[in-house]
């Protein structure tokens, strides 16, 4: 089970053209808008990540509105867990339990979900908020991270599994994010 005091959320290659010809991509984008604010209103850390951003371009508005303090590490390994600066940044959170989020499902996600697998963090991969450019590599992504122990979720699933009781502060704006 999620918790507050032991979570990270990782907001993977947003990037320019690709993240608006990505499979469902409005509602993915809107589900990672929703994920990131509802994470900030939960205080629980976040890092993004931006692959080879001189070719592929920069973290799209969408996202950016709402990740203002939210460190970005640029990469070109598809595996955000290959970067030394990413590493050191998780593991500065002291956290073990990380909340996945991005694009493309079958290459940098599913390459960073492998890699964090491997180093016993618990994985949750938000499914409504990760994409490809084509549904079947979306789909084969989502179920190979599965096959390998990532824990399937939702943005909605996951903030109320982090929230736990309707008197939590931030109970009200959380639920009316969703909505």
């Amino acid at each position: 089970m999620l918790e507050i005091s032991n979570t990270v959320l990782v907001v993977v290659d947003f990037q320019g053209k690709l993240a608006r010809i990505v499979d469902r991509s409005e509602s993915v984008l809107r589900n990672a808008q929703i994920l990131i604010q509802g994470i900030k209103l939960l205080d629980i850390p976040a890092v993004m990540t931006e692959q080879y951003p001189q070719g592929l371009g920069h973290t799209v508005e969408e996202i950016t509105r709402h990740s203002a303090g939210v460190p970005v590490i640029e990469k070109t390994a598809f595996s955000c867990y290959s970067t030394e600066e990413f590493r050191n940044r998780l593991s500065s959170y002291r956290r073990r339990q990380v909340l996945l989020c991005g694009i493309e499902a079958h290459v940098c996600v599913y390459q960073t979900a492998r890699d964090l697998l491997a180093h016993d963090y618990e994985l949750y991969l938000v499914t409504d908020a990760v994409s490809s450019r084509t549904p079947e590599n979306r789909q084969l992504g989502i179920h190979r991270v599965e096959k390998m122990g990532g824990i399937l979720t939702s943005t909605e699933m996951a903030l109320f599994e982090l929230m736990k009781d309707t008197r939590i502060h931030v109970f009200k704006a959380i639920s009316n994010l969703v909505k």
